[in-house]
Order: C-alpha cells, then structure tokens, then sequence
C-alpha cells in the first residue's frame, strides 16, 4: 500500500540529547525585497548581509543551514495590515517595516522527512535501516505549494553516502504506519542537519545564485 504522505520538508519533531525538546523557534530577517519563496519546512542560510534566504542563494550549495523555516511576519505593501503566514511569498511587503522569520535553528534538532523515490539498493526496511548514520541530500529543496505553505523538500535515496557535505545525517526512521510502504516514495526519515550554521564550524554565504548542490 502506498504512503499518504509525500512532501512537506523538514518536520522538527525532537531534539538529539537529553535537554527538554521545545521545538521553539528564533527570530532573523528576510530581505523585504528578496524574490525567493520561502516555504514552511525548507532550510534556509544566512547571508553576509544580515538576512536569510533559501538554498539558492548559496553558491555551489555547500554552505552552513541556519535552519528551518518556520513561518514569516511582514506588514502588507497594498493594505498596510500585519500579516503572519508559513511562507514567504517573494513579494508584497512594505519597506518601512522589518520582515521577521521564524527558524527551527537548535543544531540539535532532529527533523522528519519523507522521501522522494525508490531505489533498488533502499527498498525494505532492514536497506534502508542500514543506512542510518550516512548522509543524504535533499530533492526539491527549493520548492513549495504556495496553497499549503509547505515545502517540496524531500530526501533523496539516491544520494546515500557517507560524504559530509551533504546537507543532512540520517538518525533513524520515524514509526508511521500510515508510511510505512518500504516499496514506495515516502518513507519518513528521522535526520539532523550537517553543517549547521549554529555549529562551531558554520560559515555565512555571499549572496550569490546558485545551480548546483540542492
């Protein structure tokens, strides 16, 4: 039986560790004027301007995650309301007011996210439980649905490596039995961020467009 779930991005659902889980969020800046959606559940870097944006703007994409959209506030450039949505649309704020976002950014988060496809060599449980501990990297990591807010970002089965630069570390796979169908896209994986801009190794980016590495 096929999954029910396919694509919704990065779930935060714990945190690695023993201290209390509150899947709270930080508030930074997007550019008023930035043109890249940004959707609820995609990861998001930091750029040496003071802002956050979506990969994209990463060059080569292989730079720190600050981390994960949680949700946007802007006042209105046609009505002057306050609006508060699970994304950012690329467009419509008003220049005299800050645009806030919220991230998921506890380098200890661990986040669920469903996959993207199915591949020979990670096709049962016990395949794809042997890759827990690798890394893997995203598919549509810049894509959303400007209906549900939500980020297209999946894990790409693929990409299964034990290559650092990949933008995520499996931790495990999430008990779903409604997406438990090991034959088929969806499968729910329990990962945490590598390079995380939080970490002590973590690097800010030039706002730069980028074509690869997402």
């Amino acid at each position: 039986m096929a999954n029910t779930d396919s694509s919704y991005g990065l779930r935060p659902i714990s945190r690695q560790g023993s201290s209390a889980n509150s899947t709270g969020t930080t508030e930074y800046r997007i550019a008023y004027d930035n043109s890249n959606p940004i959707y609820h559940g995609m990861a998001v870097i930091p750029l040496a301007a003071g802002v956050i944006d979506d990969l994209q703007a990463a060059a080569g994409g292989n730079v720190s995650i600050a981390g994960v959209f949680g949700g946007c506030e802007y006042v209105s450039s046609t009505t002057g309301a306050t609006i508060w949505s699970n994304y950012w649309p690329g467009s419509g704020a008003d220049s005299n007011y800050p645009v806030k976002a919220f991230l998921y950014d506890d380098p200890n988060q661990l986040f669920q996210i469903a996959t993207s496809n199915v591949v020979a060599a990670a096709n049962t449980e016990a395949e794809i439980r042997a890759a827990v501990f690798a890394n893997i990297a995203f598919a549509n990591g810049n894509s959303g649905s400007t209906s549900t807010g939500l980020s297209s970002a999946t894990a790409d089965l693929n990409t299964i490596a034990t290559t650092n630069t990949l933008a995520l570390r499996i931790m495990g796979i999430q008990d779903d039995p409604a997406n438990s169908d090991f034959t088929a896209a969806g499968i729910p994986l329990i990962v945490r961020i590598n390079n995380h801009f939080n970490a002590p190794t973590g690097s800010i980016a030039a706002a730069t467009v980028s074509t690869t590495g997402v």
